[in-house]
């Protein structure tokens, strides 16, 4: 029986490759491919396949944690596998506790994206060894405490409140929203201000 894959990544050159690595086993096939997470739930629909590669970060749009719960919501859902250069804990958790199949970084050995594939297919979790050690240091270190005020400053990030808004808001400065944001992003580990809020939701922080 031939597994059948989406392959979900906005990078033409990356899909490409994948396409080439999973399309090399027999068994396995690429059935189609999207470039943003509202494509991919589109082709879902459409191809109703086994399993979806799925990247991490996919530009403007939905990201690869969001395309993951809406698929785990419906009632015939495929195993997504995120795969990623990405290897923060906080993403790793994120994307297991939508319901991720498996968390893959890009730099993994061709013969073992197939074999997460296999597993995924049959219902399994696929981690690779340096992921699995750090999910188990997530759970024996349940991960950052945001303090009240910081939780406070992303619940009006998600708002789409602007710096200006939230200090005037909480009746601080300007200046002090920016070192709340500092650590937020530092204990969370993100770079911007919608990853902020995606990770403190998906890890119940706010």
């Amino acid at each position: 029986m031939t597994i059948r894959v989406i392959l979900v990544d906005d990078h033409p050159v990356v899909r490409a490759g994948l396409r080439s690595v999973i399309d090399a086993p027999d068994h396995i096939a690429v059935i189609g491919e999207a470039s943003t997470g509202e494509e991919a739930l589109e082709l879902v629909d459409e191809l109703a396949p086994d399993v979806v590669l799925c990247d991490l970060r996919l530009g403007e749009g939905i990201d690869g944690i969001e395309v993951t719960k809406r698929l785990n919501a419906r009632p015939s859902k495929p195993a997504v596998l995120i795969l990623t250069t990405f290897d923060n804990d906080s993403e790793i958790v994120a994307a297991l506790n939508a319901g991720a199949a498996g968390y893959l970084l890009k730099d993994i050995n061709p013969e073992d994206i197939s074999t997460a594939i296999e597993k995924a297919s049959r219902g399994e979790t696929y981690l690779p060894p340096e992921i699995s050690s750090k999910v188990v240091a997530a759970m024996r270190n349940p991960g950052p405490k945001l303090t009240r005020r910081e939780r406070d400053v992303v619940k009006l990030l998600a708002t789409g409140a602007s710096n200006a808004q939230i200090a005037q808001e909480l009746f601080v400065t300007e200046a002090t929203v920016k070192s709340h944001l500092v650590n937020v992003f530092t204990k969370l580990g993100v770079e911007s201000r919608s990853r902020a809020i995606r990770v403190a939701e998906d890890q119940g922080l706010v």
